[in-house]
């Protein structure tokens, strides 16, 4: 029972009666490391908001699929979602190039400043509004592993190889680096990866991979990972946001910076965990790309964002204001 007034015994703050409850969808499966993480988060907004907010956090496909969220959060089937943008890219090609510019960021702290400082988050705003949803940050796993079967030394061994990679650019750019893309979600990695159906895949980051079982079917890992760093939004129906009191509108922002610095903080401690792990392992060689096949790659990347700018009005106005930033902050060298 909750009792207005009352001080929590952890945080010293006072807790009222609850008066939003909401309920999110993942993209990631129960008992996977970024849920329990994002767990965490739910359970801080409550404790940060006094008890007035409650949110449910429901794993990948509980209520629609994964590249389903967006329809449902801004119908208000949910409340919200914490999702890679990229799954939404076959409905603006703007999607995928602020979700993933492949080549742009080599840390998180990158792209949390261009999203915070540089534009990043007011495009977002601009990108979902039409589709009711409103954007509360942006978080994410950090630079990604690579899952393969077969060895990879540099861009030279992607041609022929059919990977798993979410739709939009990422997808072209590994077409244009010789690569045969495949859409699947994450749930089916590992079962593709096992049978065959795949060679390699653009997944998550190397511990969550390796805990899936991931090296197991996929052998042969790349680290640090040489082609993505995803954009994973934390949104909400624009309609429910808009119902929150300026308080709880601070508070949810708030919580998902600190959520953006949990996830890539404890991810990237259990990475360095797995990747000493898995180097132990005599059946599992990891692969660290030279410095110059990774500039090899963000090449071929890069001529891909001015395909994806010409493809919307939108795309556009993510390169331009992407490209500028990185200009000025001399990151396109």
């Amino acid at each position: 029972m909750i009792v207005a007034g009352l001080l929590t015994a952890t945080a010293g703050l006072p807790v009222y009666a609850q008066e939003f409850s909401f309920k999110f969808q993942s993209v990631d499966p129960a008992g996977n490391p970024n849920f329990q993480i994002q767990k965490e988060w739910t359970e801080q907004v409550g404790v940060m908001s006094g008890g007035r907010i409650a949110i449910e956090l429901l794993p990948v496909g509980a209520v629609v699929e994964y590249n389903e969220t967006q329809d449902a959060v801004g119908a208000g089937i949910l409340d919200g979602h914490i999702t890679d943008v990229s799954y939404f890219s076959g409905k603006d090609p703007a999607f995928g190039l602020i979700a993933n510019p492949i080549g742009a960021w080599s840390s998180p702290e990158e792209m949390f400043r261009f999203m915070r400082y540089g534009g990043g988050n007011e495009l977002m705003e601009d990108l979902e509004k039409p589709y009711n949803l409103h954007f509360v940050g942006a978080t994410t796993t950090g630079l990604e592993g690579f899952v393969s079967k077969k060895p990879l030394g540099g861009v030279d061994d992607l041609k022929g190889l059919k990977v798993r990679a979410p739709e939009g650019l990422i997808q072209q750019v590994f077409a244009a680096a010789g690569a045969v893309p495949v859409n699947l979600p994450y749930a089916e990695v590992f079962t593709a990866l096992d049978k065959g159906v795949i060679d390699a895949a653009d997944s998550t980051v190397f511990s969550t991979n390796h805990s899936q079982g991931l090296h197991e079917a996929g052998n042969n890992p790349v680290y640090p990972g040489f082609h993505s760093m995803p954009l994973v939004e934390v949104s909400m129906n624009l309609d429910k946001w808009n119902s929150l009191p300026e308080d709880l509108q601070a508070i949810m922002t708030v919580s998902v910076r600190d959520l953006a610095s949990d996830m890539v903080a404890q991810l990237s401690i259990k990475d360095l965990e797995a990747v000493a792990e898995a180097k132990a392992n005599p059946e599992i060689t990891v692969h660290n790309w030279p410095t110059e096949e990774r500039a090899r790659f963000r090449t071929i990347a890069m001529e891909q964002w001015e395909n994806v700018a010409g493809q919307s009005d939108n795309a556009k106005q993510v390169y331009d204001i992407l490209t500028a930033y990185l200009e000025q902050q001399g990151m396109l060298d």
